[in-house]
């Protein structure tokens, strides 16, 4: 027995240190697993972080990009405004230039209307004392007769009076016109015609400032013709209804030699 126990506690203390050792072991994988395991899971953690940070910055990287874009479209619309803005500015500048022109444009076609306007509208005229209207045609054409008369061309005269009576019979001239067609009548010796209108013009007008020398050229015409007594009642007449014209002083003349 003391033996088997003395063998015992050899073979114990023999076998110490080998427990020992696997003990030491069992507890190093222990700490390498606990090792490995923490590794791991940082590594997990980290590739985690890793692909958390990669995704973050693809979305920064993608809304960069998108912020970019963003900015680039907003700077064409800005500059499209601009160039829109300059083509409006552009183009009202060219509706006011157009404006104004078209104005300018109304404005001397008015005057040019109203100028051609006046050529036709009646002005006032003063002949032989008397005022009115009359259309310029109307006063070129009396004042165009009259030249005629005075160059002393008096049958074209006596024409151009006759058609003027024609062509204006309401005309303020008219008196006037009577007395030189009957005076350029006289000058080619047409007597009873230049009678004739020179008597239309007192009747027209009696009291025009040419009606005393219309009187005296009918006696005149009347003494051409050979006709005394007829010439004496009219210079007597004429002495009568205009006692304090020049043509009745020249009436009392005629008279007096008539006698």
């Amino acid at each position: 027995m003391k033996g088997r126990a003395l063998l015992l506690a050899s073979l114990l203390a023999l076998s110490a240190p080998a427990f020992a050792g696997l003990f030491d072991d069992e507890e190093a994988r222990k700490a390498i697993l606990d090792l490995r395991q923490k590794v791991e899971a940082n590594r997990i953690a980290a590739e985690g972080a890793d692909q958390r940070m990669g995704e973050e910055l693809r979305r920064a990287s993608d809304e960069n990009v998108q912020m970019r874009r963003s900015m680039l479209d907003l700077q064409n619309q800005i500059e499209s405004l601009r160039s829109e803005l300059a083509t409006s500015r552009g183009q009202q500048e060219q509706l006011a230039r157009q404006l104004s022109e078209a104005q300018q444009r109304q404005k001397d076609l008015a005057v040019a209307v109203e100028e051609r306007l006046r050529k036709f509208e009646p002005t006032k005229v003063t002949v032989d004392g008397q005022e009115f209207a009359a259309d310029p045609t109307e006063k070129r054409d009396f004042e165009a007769a009259l030249a005629t008369f005075r160059r002393g061309e008096f049958a074209p005269a006596q024409a151009a009076f006759a058609d003027f009576l024609k062509r204006y019979p309401q005309s303020g001239y008219g008196p006037s016109a009577l007395f030189w067609l009957g005076n350029a009548q006289y000058a080619t010796r047409d007597y009873t015609g230049a009678i004739a209108n020179f008597r239309a013009l007192l009747t027209r007008a009696p009291d025009h400032v040419r009606a005393p020398e219309a009187v005296l050229s009918i006696a005149n015409c009347q003494i051409e013709l050979k006709d005394t007594r007829s010439a004496r009642k009219t210079l007597d007449d004429l002495m009568k209804a205009y006692p304090q014209s020049e043509a009745a002083t020249a009436a009392r003349e005629r008279l007096a030699r008539l006698r």
